[in-house]
């Protein structure tokens, strides 16, 4: 599902506190204030309610925008190939983003996301973004350098729960194997 677009008018306040938040979600980027209201001054606030389903897992329609979360909490959950066995990746807040593999890809989503309370978003959307490079390049690059640097956190976390996994399962493949070679005894004797 799409989130609309909100019609309400956008205070100045409003826009010096979402680039706030956008410097927070960026550090990398090191944007100054006047870059980040340059970013959000192109993205469209965009209000949803608790429950909605924002992105879907696979999701191939509509998956060319990113959103920066301004207010509210979001689950992001991944399936497990098995049905109603989805597992929650992480919990996501106020000046966090996400949706970015989609804005650069246009890959389906990977992961599904849920609204757990009424959300406000600035989303930005692969056009703008495309536009920005033209009008902005360097407030553009910066992005681009955040965007890549927190894909490289998450796949580095990714990459540390695999590990974990492997030694779990490892494990378990030890005691598996001593168990049955404990029952090929028992038969045998």
């Amino acid at each position: 599902m799409t989130p609309s677009t909100s019609h309400a008018t956008t205070l100045p306040d409003a826009q010096a506190r979402a680039a706030r938040l956008l410097m927070e979600a960026a550090p990398l980027a090191r944007l100054s204030l006047a870059d980040a209201l340059v970013l959000i001054g192109v993205m469209q606030p965009v209000f949803v309610r608790g429950g909605t389903l924002l992105m879907e897992e696979g999701q191939t329609l509509d998956i060319d925008y990113m959103a920066l979360l301004l207010e509210g909490e979001v689950r992001a959950e991944s399936g497990t190939g098995t049905p109603g066995q989805d597992m929650v990746i992480s919990l996501i807040g106020a000046g966090s983003l996400i949706g970015e593999m989609g804005v650069l890809d246009g890959a389906p989503r990977s992961a599904t996301c849920t609204a757990l309370t009424d959300l406000k978003l600035a989303t930005l959307s692969r056009e703008a973004l495309l536009a920005l490079i033209e009008t902005h390049p360097s407030v553009a690059a910066r992005l681009l350098l955040a965007i890549s640097k927190g894909l490289s956190d998450r796949l580095r976390e990714s990459n540390r729960r695999l590990r974990t996994l492997s030694q779990v399962s490892r494990a378990v493949q030890h005691e598996l194997d001593a168990a049955h070679s404990v029952n090929r005894r028992l038969l045998v004797g």
